[in-house]
């Protein structure tokens, strides 16, 4: 082989090296930022649902406290939450949302309460605590990519 073709293949190969790796780390980086939105994007619909289900069942729960009647519908709303949660949750979360709907109904099935009552049930107030936990548990351990 002629000396004159080696200084033509070298810079060739750097070229060709050069390129690839051009389009390997761009591959890496895009991938790297579509991980990133995906991340963000279930931790955002995350949120929102476990805020829909928040405000759903506090209403509902207040309610049942000084009703008799359950509100069907809204049940049936905040049961549909807890459906969508089987599909993007964890089993804490959806069987804490499961907790509260149940204490949800048992408040629409016991006595109604007046606000005198309110020193002897303080305690039953927070039907959401666990769900709250759980949830901020969730979010905190989704992995940062």
């Amino acid at each position: 082989m002629s000396t004159v073709y080696i200084p033509a293949l070298a810079a060739f190969g750097g070229s060709a090296i050069g390129a690839v790796s051009t389009i390997v780390s761009g591959w890496f980086s895009g991938r790297r930022r579509r991980r990133e939105r995906h991340h963000a994007r279930s931790f955002t619909k995350r949120e929102q649902l476990y805020h829909s289900f928040i405000e759903e069942a506090s209403r509902l729960y207040a309610d049942a406290l000084v009703n008799d009647q359950a509100e069907i519908p809204q049940l049936v709303s905040l049961y549909t939450l807890v459906g969508r949660m089987r599909i993007l949750s964890s089993n804490d979360v959806v069987q804490a949302a499961e907790r509260a709907g149940h204490l949800i109904i048992e408040a629409y099935l016991s006595p109604n309460r007046t606000f005198v009552d309110l020193p002897r049930f303080i305690e039953e107030m927070d039907p959401l605590r666990d769900f709250g936990e759980a949830c901020r548990r969730e979010l905190m351990n989704l992995p940062a990519h």
